[in-house]
């Protein structure tokens, strides 16, 4: 185990680096709290898990704006993914630097990415409907995770990496933003062609009269419930889908 004092120093020094680079102080005290908080699961001694402390907080100050802070040099990008895909996504997403500042009203995840270099982010999916929600932040917010967004009754959760991983958290070199936003799997895709081919079905049955405009309306709003209900069970039944790349 690591003596309180050297950690106190390590960590002094590390803010005190950060602060020189620019680093706004509430997010030097986010930035440390997570890291003391690692350092005391492992037990291992802040030098020897991180390196240096000036080195370390070269690679982290500067490197991730605060969230919501205006910054016209950041790239932005806007996607989604269906309920079968979004974990590994993000997963894959987050190792290249892209962080979720929100969800939009059509539940796309909203990205924002530091130029030059940026931290490297991992995310989670939790049930946070009714009784849920409060038992859901109160256990992950301890551990650093952050909600950044909500669809249905599911929050997305985000943390740097440099909280779990140290210097790994990185990420020096940038690939270029992707040109998709779409980003469906398999069982998805039969999900939205099932949904399509009712969509077609009752506006054509609604021009040649069979239906009208409220038959039309309650027709493509049971077929949506069902839609959703059916991607959730193929979802649960699937299990839990993996965060790898």
């Amino acid at each position: 185990m690591t003596g309180d004092t050297g950690d106190t120093g390590y960590f002094d020094e590390l803010a005190a680096a950060l602060r020189a680079a620019g680093v706004p102080g509430e997010q030097i005290a986010d930035t440390v709290a997570d890291l003391r908080g690692h350092v005391a699961e492992t037990g291992t001694a802040p030098e020897e898990e991180f390196g240096p402390a000036e080195r370390f907080a070269a690679q982290l100050g500067g490197l991730a704006p605060v969230p919501g802070e205006p910054d016209a040099a950041a790239e932005h990008w806007t996607w989604t993914a269906d309920l079968f895909n979004d974990r590994r996504m993000l997963a894959v997403h987050g190792d290249q630097g892209w962080e979720v500042e929100s969800l939009d009203a059509l539940g796309r995840f909203v990205c924002r990415r530091a130029p030059g270099a940026a931290l490297r982010w991992e995310y989670r999916r939790e049930l946070i409907g009714g009784r849920r929600r409060g038992k859901v932040l109160d256990e992950l917010s301890p551990e650093g995770w952050e909600l950044c967004g909500e669809w249905l009754v599911y929050g997305y959760f985000k943390r740097p990496k440099a909280a779990t991983a140290g210097p790994g958290g990185a990420l020096d070199l940038l690939p270029e933003a992707p040109r998709r936003w779409l980003f469906l799997s398999r069982r998805g895709k039969v999900v939205l062609a099932a949904w399509a081919a009712l969509v077609l079905a009752a506006t054509t049955a609604s021009f040649v009269g069979a239906l009208g405009l409220p038959g039309l309306a309650l027709t493509l709003g049971l077929g949506s419930m069902v839609s959703a209900l059916y991607a959730a069970h193929l979802e649960a039944a699937g299990g839990r889908v993996q965060q790898k790349p």
